[in-house]
């Protein structure tokens, strides 16, 4: 009988904490954001330069192979849109170069396509 009273409670406190278990933007295992996107948690670094990279892990933040990955990076810099390919770099490091020097902290989008056909997006 205590049980049926309790459950509405446990319940709802459940569904309340469900956000709470998904990863919020954070520092990655490279010096870069990482956030999430779709079964992926993706890490951009980018570093002043033009060189950007985008380092792939699973939902437990273990290293997810490149090989075989995709991505189109829309990145906003000086208020303009750069638009460049990023693609497999060895380990679980997709590499790109942008037309201008991408600074960190950089705000913007990138879409990624896993050799499977399913696609995510990371947003920054």
């Amino acid at each position: 009988m205590m049980f049926r009273r309790l459950l509405p409670a446990a319940l709802a406190i459940s569904l309340v904490a469900l956000p709470a278990l998904a990863h919020e933007p954070g520092v990655g295992a490279n010096g870069g954001v990482r956030v999430d996107a779709g079964h992926y948690h993706a890490e951009l670094v980018a570093d002043g330069t033009p060189a950007v990279s985008l380092y792939l892990s699973d939902g437990a933040d273990k290293p997810v192979p490149a090989d075989g990955f995709k991505a189109n990076a829309i990145l906003v810099v000086d208020g303009k849109a750069q638009r460049f390919p990023l693609s497999p770099a060895g380990g679980n490091r997709l590499a790109g170069t942008a037309p201008a020097a991408v600074p960190k902290g950089v705000k913007g989008a990138v879409q990624i396509s896993a050799p499977d056909g399913t696609s995510a997006q990371a947003k920054y």
